[in-house]
């Protein structure tokens, strides 16, 4: 199968590479490279630089011949969706929009959207939340992510486009950018390293579910082979504090001062955790690597890039 990875430069796109080119698949990936990097990617991948945007999306994907999609391009910052609404949605709704109708020109028959299992969600009723739990987003970017997920049931109902949303929790691992759009992980660790303080936002006892982004690689691939349809959460079932996070990323890292808090931040959850229950039964997916052994990855991978750099 011919891959088109869009984003697939940057942090999940290129363990997403890696896990289908292992799997026997061809892969060429698109990316504006605003956020990806080359050097991210095996040697050999085609890379098409490009924005999701552009009005040359269509000739783009057409010239490239896919069989199946993956798109991951985003604008990932919930606090820049505060401040820019406007931006997330020309990003995360009118390119969305763009590629599948790109898609829909080129006969692409399998199309996987990188969604959010926290930020569709809002604040939980259920812990954890299956994909059947109603969805009250809290930010621009969980509307815009929520908006992606309708456009794609739309064509999958007006144009028979075989498409699936990839609820993901809040993924980490090493490649992850502690600059931008980062998650906590890579911002922590990058600081921890860099002998300065993280800061906590708020008292750090809001939770999250931490998934390993080789496992969402491997979800990624998952879902592209099967024909599994609509919403699929992609998480550990596991909720974990900012406090005891960061507890495990300074011992990791053998950071030893104590840790500073700030104000919270505007658009953020307070607790977000969600099933893999039907990943399971879908697509026979679970996660396998725990927080700690995860963290010690991450960890390991941010020392060595310091070490490197230094």
């Amino acid at each position: 199968m011919h891959v088109l990875i869009v984003g697939g430069a940057g942090f999940i796109g290129s363990h997403s590479t890696e896990a289908l080119l292992a799997r026997g698949h061809h892969v060429t990936v698109l990316d504006d490279l605003s956020h990806g990097r080359r050097e991210n990617l095996p040697a050999g991948v085609p890379l098409v630089v490009h924005d999701v945007r552009a009005t040359t999306l269509s000739e783009a994907v057409a010239s490239i011949r896919p069989d199946a999609v993956l798109h991951l391009a985003a604008q990932m910052d919930v606090r820049k969706s505060v401040a820019d609404p406007t931006f997330d949605a020309s990003v995360n709704v009118l390119g969305t929009v763009n590629l599948l109708e790109a898609a829909r020109r080129a006969g692409v028959r399998r199309f996987v959207f990188a969604s959010s299992g926290g930020a569709v969600y809002g604040e939980q009723e259920v812990f954890p939340a299956t994909e059947s739990h109603p969805r009250r987003p809290a930010s621009p970017y969980g509307v815009s992510k929520l908006c992606g997920e309708e456009y794609l049931a739309h064509y999958a109902l007006a144009q028979g486009m075989s498409c699936a949303a990839m609820r993901y929790a809040n993924v980490y691992g090493p490649r992850q950018d502690p600059h931008g759009e980062a998650g906590v992980v890579a911002i922590f660790l990058a600081r921890m390293l860099a002998g300065q303080d993280p800061i906590i936002n708020g008292d750090g006892l809001q939770t999250r579910d931490y998934v390993y982004v080789g496992d969402v690689a491997r979800a990624n691939a998952l879902a592209l082979e099967s024909d599994v349809r609509g919403p699929i959460n992609i998480g550990t079932a596991r909720e974990t504090t900012v406090v005891e996070l960061a507890r495990q990323l300074a011992a990791a890292i053998g950071h030893e001062r104590p840790i500073g808090h700030g104000p919270g931040k505007a658009g953020e959850q307070r607790r977000s955790v969600i099933s893999p229950a039907w990943a399971s039964e879908a697509l026979s997916w679970i996660p396998t690597v725990g927080l700690e052994a995860g963290v010690a990855e991450t960890a390991r991978w941010f020392r060595e890039r310091a070490a490197v750099s230094s």
